[in-house]
């Protein structure tokens, strides 16, 4: 499967299972980064950190090491 750190920019996924470990995984859920939600990549850096996505109506910033975290289908 692919990462959300895979995906490029204009395409929309949806979650399909988190990856990592206590308060990293709890971070990233607090976000409203849960399974089943769909989120869109609307920029990513030129060095691919950190990739700018709308997620439940809102935009949020994404490190590179958390994106890599989102396993998305």
């Amino acid at each position: 499967m692919r990462t959300l750190k895979q995906i490029p920019c204009g395409e929309t996924v949806k979650v399909a299972k988190l990856h990592g470990e206590g308060p990293v995984k709890r971070r990233i859920m607090d976000m409203g980064i849960t399974k089943g939600i769909d989120i869109f990549v609307r920029k990513v850096a030129p060095l691919g950190d950190p990739v700018e996505v709308t997620v439940r109506g809102y935009e949020l910033s994404l490190r590179k090491a958390d994106a890599e975290m989102i396993e998305v289908m």
